[in-house]
């Protein structure tokens, strides 16, 4: 049996928007532990055309696919990048790694897994060899610039 296994990096649309506290069009930015670990942001259009392409190949072997952004940034790098594309100024809310640790000692399963995802975004995801997968399947990947300024699109048009 032949398998495609993804491993996508942190996808941009989720942790760089408002659900988890980043919301640039308010001003805002929610940053995990102290912001300066470098993440390679994907966007889920991203991962989701990589798995089309490789659904479409001739089976072959098992392939795991480590997939991630054009760019590793941190969290701070990209409120950065939102401020300019928006002409606005973040005002910071820092979730410290000792909070994250505390939640994580939770007896609640949800909140250990919460806590581990955000553990391991403060701490940072870097993926080499990123472009070269998305080369590899003929995917343009997305930046986190593109994403702000298509941010900024959606809110010229509201």
């Amino acid at each position: 049996m032949t398998a495609v296994i993804l491993r996508p990096s942190y996808f941009m649309e989720m942790w760089l928007g408002p659900n988890l506290g980043f919301d640039p069009l308010r001003g805002t930015a929610r940053i995990y532990g102290d912001g300066a670990g470098k993440v390679s942001y994907i966007s889920a259009t991203n991962v989701a055309e990589i798995a089309v392409a490789a659904a479409l190949r001739p089976a072959g072997k098992q392939v795991i696919l480590e997939m991630g952004g054009p760019q590793p940034l941190s969290q701070l790098d990209a409120v950065r990048i939102f401020e300019q594309a928006l002409g606005t100024t973040c005002q910071l809310d820092f979730v410290p790694v000792e909070a994250l640790q505390q939640q994580h000692r939770s007896t609640d399963p949800l909140q250990q897994s919460f806590a581990a995802l955000m553990l391991g975004y403060a701490h940072g995801d870097v993926i080499p060899g990123a472009a070269a997968v998305a080369e590899e399947y003929g995917v343009e990947l997305k930046s986190v610039a593109d994403y702000a300024n298509s941010v900024r699109a959606q809110r010229a048009s509201v």
